[in-house]
């Protein structure tokens, strides 16, 4: 079986497992052992895997890190392990005490679904306060489970991997740094904007604080077009493939049948206000986790992909346009729209219809 395949295999037992397990040793036995396994190490031989591997440390004397994985004898991957229920804030101070004195260049801290990757890239044989990649059982895409493949056992590459490690620190970095601006711009990137021929006058706080919301609507409406563009490609892509795919195939028969067509149709318009409304929604969760379903009645968003966790549906055939947001106790309240645009005013709505699932 592929790395990929048992990797989104565990992600499905940790999201089924999770509200059952209360401790660490039943995180250890149950989350982590499993996903160092898949990776190709022997979690049973004292020789590669070794539990509480212990060292001296500055005052701290034989203090113990959960896990410490071993190459001729010496440390290469120290683990920090915690329960599944724990946040990993404020948890890497006994890694960063342990990181200095072996000759150790990662350290890894998790809590069995969330998985954090340190080095020593701004300082040797100092660990980073910041780990250079991050891991979300939950949330695992195929190429967040493509750079695993550098962590596996027969594969390790201590060279190969820091070669990459600092773009992959710094790209997080940035795209978290950009998350921030879209989610809330500070006034120094609205001061930029400003100046780069948007306004003339005087950029007073007053001012500022008139232009926060149109930037930040400004900065989601051009994600969303961007979006929409490749929704509308990969859409007429679909269609012009399935046109030649039936224009191949057809037989006799095929030509004197009557062809039958489905009634759903899903409009520009329905991709769209998709967009719109996953871009809000992932200030919360993946985008990979909002899809949607096209019905006769509806276009339907879902949160992963499953039909009894709806958060809204779409009316856009009709006169009058509207939307059905989930509430609390999943029962449906309408809200009129005149266009795509109104979307952005149901933010709070839509994030509460989430919420509920989480």
């Amino acid at each position: 079986m592929e790395l990929q395949e048992q990797m989104y295999q565990l992600s499905e037992r940790i999201k089924s497992l999770k509200d059952s397990i209360q401790t660490e040793e039943a995180t250890k036995q149950s989350f982590i052992l499993p996903f160092f396994q898949i990776l190709g190490y022997d979690v049973f031989n004292p020789l590669e895997f070794v539990p509480e591997f212990t060292a001296d440390v500055g005052i701290k004397k034989r203090e113990k890190v959960d896990y410490a994985i071993l190459r001729e004898g010496q440390p290469i991957i120290l683990i920090e392990a915690k329960s599944c229920n724990e946040k990993l804030d404020n948890h890497d101070s006994q890694l960063f005490r342990y990181f200095g004195t072996t000759k150790s260049r990662f350290a890894i801290l998790t809590n069995g679904i969330e998985y954090r990757f340190y080095s020593d890239l701004d300082q040797p044989n100092v660990m980073d306060s910041k780990p250079f990649y991050t891991l979300n059982m939950e949330e695992l895409s195929d190429q967040s489970i493509s750079y695993l493949k550098n962590f596996i056992s027969d594969n390790l590459n201590i060279s190969s991997i820091l070669g990459t490690a600092s773009d992959l620190k710094y790209l997080g970095l940035l795209k978290t740094a950009f998350k921030n601006v879209v989610e809330n711009p500070s006034d120094d990137f609205i001061r930029l904007i400003l100046n780069d021929g948007v306004y003339d006058g005087l950029k007073n706080q007053r001012v500022i604080e008139k232009f926060r919301p149109l930037t930040k609507r400004a900065i989601n409406q051009y994600i969303n077009d961007q979006m929409s563009n490749k929704f509308k490609e990969t859409l007429a892509n679909a269609n012009s493939e399935t046109e030649a795919d039936t224009s191949d195939n057809k037989t006799a028969d095929e030509d004197e049948a009557e062809p039958v067509k489905s009634k759903i149709v899903t409009t520009y318009d329905e991709l769209n206000a998709f967009a719109i409304v996953k871009a809000i929604l992932r200030k919360n969760v993946s985008g990979s986790r909002i899809t949607y379903k096209d019905t006769e009645s509806y276009f339907g968003v879902l949160f992963d992909n499953n039909t009894r966790k709806w958060i809204c549906r779409i009316h856009l055939d009709s006169r009058k346009k509207y939307i059905e947001i989930s509430d609390e106790n999943k029962k449906s309240v309408r809200h009129d729209i005149n266009s795509l645009d109104n979307i952005y005013d149901l933010e709070d709505e839509l994030l509460k219809s989430l919420q509920k699932y989480l």
